[in-house]
């Protein structure tokens, strides 16, 4: 039976709702990187490719996303395909209800999939990066509060390196997110492996990490836990710092701000690399969704 909130704003897949209900690892994926991250027809290749490595982990994809106002946890495989090649809207929890209201199509940002993982009962989410802290002045991604409201494990390859990334650390701090790296005591650097910024703790198995989780939540702490992994195979630092300048001179020259700035400077970098931010990005992607199954297995299994 599908599982429909009574407003029926929100549904949950039955596939989704049957492991929920059998206590299997479930594990959320966020749909921007569907409707906005990657060009057509990579981005459906990449969502598919990294629900399959989730169900090759053990666990049970729940692709989050917004269709005609309706947000589903669990998209099919007609519901993906739909919207990875529709004018949908980039749904973040400040623009949300609008979104739901007008019964428009939205991909969901790491804000409005960690608020539906979390109304859903679902304790794991992967994506690539996180959004955070920009250069402009009050310039902050939705994506840091929300991370220090749910509590779910967010397994990503740190923050997007477009941004302030020593800013954006420093504000997960503040906010009391706990920012735990995994196999390494540097933050992850999203394309880059490896930023030079310690990370407060580590953790060197999954059972650690979902440790770190039932620690949370013992003590109260509405925070969740930020993993860190760092991509495999990643770009040199000085390669990415090249094209990262030039991309940055054409959003000034474009006059792109706001929230138009992340799909630019990601779709100008994918340019200006020669499509090597695009490899990398889709192999983190399927590197963040398996560990983030391992992650949701442990925590279904017993206190290590």
């Amino acid at each position: 039976m599908v599982s429909v909130t009574p407003a029926a704003a929100l549904r949950i897949s039955e596939r989704v709702s049957d492991a929920l209900s059998a206590h299997q690892p479930v594990v959320a994926l966020e749909s921007t990187v569907v409707t906005h991250g990657l060009p057509r027809p990579r981005n459906l290749e990449a969502a598919k490719a990294v629900e399959a490595v989730v169900v090759g982990a053990g666990a049970v994809p729940a692709t989050i996303g917004i269709i005609g106002g309706q947000l589903i946890v669990g998209l099919d495989e007609d519901e993906l395909a739909y919207l990875a090649q529709a004018d949908a809207e980039k749904a973040s929890l400040w623009n949300l209800a609008s979104i739901v209201a007008r019964r428009v199509d939205g991909g969901t940002t790491v804000a409005t999939t960690l608020h539906a993982a979390a109304m859903a009962g679902i304790d794991v989410f992967a994506t690539g990066g996180i959004g955070g802290v920009h250069d402009a002045p009050f310039d902050e991604s939705a994506d840091l509060a929300a991370l220090a409201t749910y509590s779910l494990v967010t397994v990503c390859a740190g923050p997007k390196n477009i941004l302030d990334v020593s800013a954006t650390l420093e504000r997960l701090e503040s906010l009391g997110v706990a920012v735990v790296g995994y196999r390494s005591d540097r933050l992850a650097g999203f394309t880059v492996p490896l930023t030079d910024l310690p990370v407060p703790s580590t953790a060197g198995r999954p059972c650690d990490v979902a440790d770190v989780l039932r620690a949370q939540r013992s003590l109260g702490l509405r925070q969740g836990v930020l993993l860190s992994n760092p991509v495999s195979d990643g770009l040199a630092q000085a390669d990415f710092d090249v094209a990262m300048a030039a991309a940055q001179r054409e959003a000034q020259a474009g006059g792109v701000t706001g929230a138009r700035s992340t799909p630019f400077l990601l779709g100008a970098l994918a340019r200006l690399s020669g499509g090597d931010t695009l490899e990398v990005n889709t192999r983190l992607l399927e590197e963040n969704a398996a560990l983030a199954a391992r992650v949701a297995s442990a925590l279904r299994g017993p206190v290590s």
